[in-house]
């Protein structure tokens, strides 16, 4: 039991770490007006409330990393991974919950590319975080 527990809080721990950097990649991205010469309208400001529930939400996602998949294959794993939180980015949060259109086309028409991205962001520094720890 006390194995798990310690898994369970290092998929946890490092799908926050993964959320860090994926925000930090999207806050440099806004910041350096790369999403507006793309004509994506994302540049958010870089503060706590922007910020800590993207790293709570990007741990609850380093749950997949439990699934027994490609454990190998550490650069597939971070990418497939990071389709979870893109397709729920994309279909839900985007449309239903922050009225930005279906998958968030009204943010600009590059936006799903942009999403992608900062989520393969996600899961690849939260498969190299496991890894590089080897716990999973």
């Amino acid at each position: 039991m006390r194995n798990l527990s310690k898994t369970i809080s290092m998929v946890f721990a490092a799908g926050c770490l993964g959320a860090l950097v994926n925000s930090l990649a999207v806050w440099i991205l806004g910041d350096l007006g790369i999403n507006a010469a793309f004509g994506v309208k994302i540049a958010p400001v870089l503060t706590p409330q922007w910020l800590y529930p993207r790293i709570v939400w990007g741990g609850i996602w380093g749950f997949l990393f439990l699934l027994p998949l490609m454990r190998s294959r550490i650069l597939s794993r971070g990418i497939i991974f990071g389709l979870g939180p893109t397709l729920v980015q994309l279909f839900v949060v985007f449309p239903l919950k922050a009225g930005r259109g279906y998958m968030g086309l009204d943010l600009g028409t590059l936006t799903p590319l942009l999403v992608f991205i900062v989520n393969t962001i996600w899961g690849i520094a939260t498969a190299i975080w496991l890894r590089w720890t080897s716990r999973l």
